[in-house]
């Protein structure tokens, strides 16, 4: 039984424990862009602010490439591009959960030299040269795995919860595969933001609202589009807690899919074309290692006429071995875009309209995204709604990311953060379509989410004709995207026939079907569920109280009677009729368009990178073991070459020098041959060869760096141990005398005693010992032995040394004495009792 109990005890012990761990867990946010994604880590114990790469570097750059059999991640995978460009993939947030056929795809393959197949779910999968297909969301969740491996590093643990930042057009299809992308990766999604809400968030972090909305812009000009979020900010009262809290609603959103700053890069790079084409007459668009060198160049060119009014394009054996020279002017850019101008500020017109606001009613306009810097960018923004609108009072390359941190943060109950609390909506509309009951009938649509429909809500639907199963298609009203299909799921409904049939039997009138739809804080749409409801006109009770009569004197007649205790009756029974008048209809999803990935589809996807990282790791194990011995074998050699007063050569005896010169030699001839094709426990064997050869001689060397050391702590505590003895002994002699009791007896100084007289024989021994050996001899002495043997005379020593003192006993006096010695006597009176 004391057993049991004690495993019992250790098994909840280690439950406790494991929960408290993952309530301590750390949240990851992740601004994933097109061009460039950032990271920031809340985790109790280490500082909020935005991951460092390897580089140490705040953002890193949206790309995975192979180089031969490296995998690299971030600016190393982006500069191969123009080495390995069927290797090298850039821009995939394009491609989430597009189908093939799309306008996204279309767009990135005039962009992208990278070789675009179509996959079993109609979507997008990326060859590599050796003609390896990845999907979009197996890429993506690569470099996702990537941050978590920074951010565990920072944190010291392992790190799962994760949010991620999504423009708000984004639809069911690229919300899915930024879902699938994260799981993949190892992480779970702890919610999707969109990133204007996530700015927002960051701005109110450190200020103040009044109780009056203030209206503001959230203008975000990133690489792949544009988007302007209408938000207001004011502060609120729980009515609960009747704490304060700011409250943030998004009120309206715009946007540009295709404008951003990847078509300012296209186009810059359509100037370079154009100019190598009319200067050297050749076709550069057939070299895909030229056209990878034209975009990098675009990009620099780019961020100098940000701030020059002209830059020189240089770019060495672009293609064709011909060196590329031309000067490119900000007028001449400028000119090219001039088709934009009029897009760049039509955003926050249609955010305005979406929320119902004139330009009057907002305070300020928030620029931030990298391309909020572009000079034509800034210039229609600044025409568009004026100079003192503008506000650059945010970090317009982490403010989104770290929002979305304190968003995630919000969401866990282990951080204590401002109280932010934020309305989204949703910018499309869904409606929801089914066949008529009829055979043959028409199909109806239902508006269930209107655009502006706030995140979080449920719609119920009520059939009260269906008596059969039957399909509910939850549908985009309108085009959401060239090429993205408008049919977003198909949930079926069974089991209604029974259903209604049971609800019928148990005395339910006219038994409906309801469908509860609901609309995610991520901005998911889905079928919750599905049930059969009927009410229950009559109950037992009911039934006899009418029986015998109850009610008589209440209505003039029997009718109004039973009409009024039937309604009684159906009031107090209530509960029981709720709970049997609802049952479950068997639910379905089916995706007939663009489905997101299934289970087998992800857990297949995640152990190919789980096994691509194993290899990767054994690689960097057997590449960290090969570098060690090549360097342990320049060491070994050095050591042989130095000059006779080195330790190494005091220290060891000619006969071991030649043995390990003769293994080096062997060692490094066979390396040479084979040992680029050697494992890792091979290389790592020949190293302990040659170690245990070096051993004995390290060995040596550091006992003679230590023994002073070690010599003189134990002929401290000899010291200290006579000095105590000398002390005790001399005490206790007084203590004797005195008739007082002591802390020590005479056995236990005495054996103390001996055991410093053994530990001081001991250590002399072996010192005059130690005084005949050679350096190049092993030890008569070892260190190891001195500090454990002075240890334990430590130990006996501060055992007696810690005792405390015995306390005096008090003699006991009679009762008729106090302590001065003089009788206690009375005035011969009895002292008073109580009465009982």
């Amino acid at each position: 039984m004391h057993f049991t109990s004690l495993r019992r005890a250790l098994c909840i012990f280690a439950v406790v424990s494991t929960l408290f761990e993952l309530s301590l867990a750390a949240v990851l946010a992740i601004d994933y862009g097109t061009d460039w994604m950032k990271a920031s880590l809340m985790k109790p114990g280490v500082p909020f602010d935005v991951l460092l790469n390897k580089d140490s570097k705040r953002k890193i750059q949206s790309s995975v490439a192979w180089k031969r059999d490296d995998r690299l991640f971030g600016t190393d995978a982006a500069n191969l591009a123009s080495r390995f460009p069927s290797d090298s993939f850039s821009s995939l947030k394009l491609l989430q959960g597009a189908p093939f056929d799309s306008g996204s795809v279309s767009y990135f393959t005039q962009i992208s030299t990278s070789d675009v197949v179509k996959n079993t779910r109609s979507s997008v999968s990326l060859r590599q040269g050796d003609g390896t297909e990845w999907s979009t969301e197996e890429l993506i969740a690569m470099q996702l795995s990537y941050v978590k491996k920074l951010a565990e590093d920072v944190a010291g643990e392992l790190v799962r919860d994760v949010v991620v930042t999504i423009p708000p057009y984004y639809t069911q299809f690229e919300r899915d595969a930024v879902a699938d992308a994260i799981e993949i990766a190892g992480l779970k999604t702890l919610a999707l933001i969109n990133d204007g809400s996530a700015v927002a968030i960051n701005y109110a972090m450190t200020r103040t609202f009044s109780p009056t909305p203030e209206y503001h812009v959230i203008y975000d000009a990133g690489a792949s589009s544009i988007r302007a979020t209408v938000v207001s900010f004011a502060s609120a009262e729980d009515p609960k807690t009747k704490a304060q809290f700011t409250q943030i609603s998004v009120l309206g959103v715009g946007f540009d899919r295709s404008t951003g700053g990847t078509e300012l890069d296209r186009r810059l790079r359509e100037i370079l074309i154009e100019a190598f084409i009319n200067k050297h007459k050749r076709d550069i668009r057939r070299d895909n290692r030229g056209m990878a060198k034209l975009w990098k160049e675009a990009g620099r060119i780019k961020t100098i006429l940000s701030a020059n009014s002209d830059a020189m394009a240089t770019v060495e054996s672009v293609a064709f071995d011909i060196d590329f020279k031309a000067k490119i002017t900000r007028a001449q850019f400028e000119k090219s875009c001039e088709g934009l101008n009029g897009r760049f500020a039509q955003p926050i017109y249609d955010a305005l309209a979406s929320a119902g606001l004139s330009l009057d009613s907002i305070a300020s306009v928030i620029l931030t995204g990298g391309s909020s810097r572009t000079p034509m960018i800034q210039t229609a923004v600044r025409t568009a709604v004026g100079d003192d609108r503008i506000a650059m009072n945010v970090n317009a390359d982490e403010a989104a990311v770290l929002g979305a941190g304190l968003y995630g943060a919000s969401l866990s109950r282990q951080f204590k953060t401002k109280d932010i609390r934020i309305t989204d909506i949703l910018p499309h509309e869904v409606q929801a379509s089914y066949f008529a009951s009829a055979p043959g009938s028409r199909t109806i649509h239902s508006l269930i989410f209107p655009r502006g429909s706030k995140h979080g809500t449920k719609k119920t639907l009520s059939f009260n004709k269906r008596k059969e199963d039957f399909s509910l298609w939850l549908d985009y009203k309108n085009e959401v995207a060239p090429g993205f299909p408008r049919e977003i799921l198909e949930a079926q409904i069974s089991g209604v026939a029974d259903a209604l049939g049971n609800l019928t039997e148990r005395g339910a009138v006219d038994p409906v079907v309801k469908v509860t739809v609901a609309l995610s804080d991520s901005g998911f749409v889905s079928v919750e569920e599905a049930i059969a409801y009927g009410e229950v006109k009559s109950s037992i009770a009911g039934k006899l109280k009418t029986f015998f009569g109850g009610g008589a004197g209440e209505t003039d007649g029997a009718t109004g009677g039973e009409k009024e205790n039937e309604q009684v009756a159906f009031s107090k029974d209530k509960k029981e009729k709720d709970e049997s008048s609802t049952i479950p209809l068997q639910l379905a999803t089916v995706y007939s368009t663009l489905a997101p990935m299934s289970v087998a589809d992800k857990r297949s996807a995640r152990d190919r990178l789980r096994a691509l990282d194993n290899m990767e790791v054994s690689k960097q194990f057997r590449e960290e073991a090969f570098n060690t011995l090549e360097g342990y074998l320049y060491k070994l050699r050095d050591l042989l070459d130095d000059g006779p007063e080195t330790p190494f050569m005091k220290c060891s005896k000619p006969s071991e020098r030649e043995a390990i010169s003769r293994k080096v030699a062997d060692t490094s001839a066979w390396l040479h041959s084979d040992g680029e094709s050697a494992d890792t426990s091979t290389l790592m064997e020949k190293r302990r060869a040659l170690e245990s050869l070096e051993k004995p001689i390290v060995h040596r060397y550091r006992e003679i760096e230590e023994f002073p050391e070690a010599l003189n702590s134990s002929q401290k505590w000899n010291w200290s141990t006579r000095l105590f003895l000398a002390e005790a002994r001399a005490n206790l002699t007084a203590e004797a005398a005195a008739g007082l009791p002591s802390k020590w007896t005479t056995e236990e100084l005495d054996a103390l005693e001996k055991a410093v007289k053994e530990h001081e024989a001991w250590l002399n021994t072996g010192v005059e010992k130690q005084k005949r050996i050679k350096m190049n001899e092993d030890p008569a002495i070892e260190t190891r032995d001195m500090r454990s043997r002075a240890k334990t005379l430590e130990l006996h020593l501060q055992r007696l040394v810690k005792r405390k003192a015995p306390k005096v006993k008090k003699t006991p006096k009679s009762a008729g004495t106090q302590e001065n010695g003089e009788s206690n006597e009375t005035d011969g009176t009895q002292p008073a009792h109580d009465e009982l």
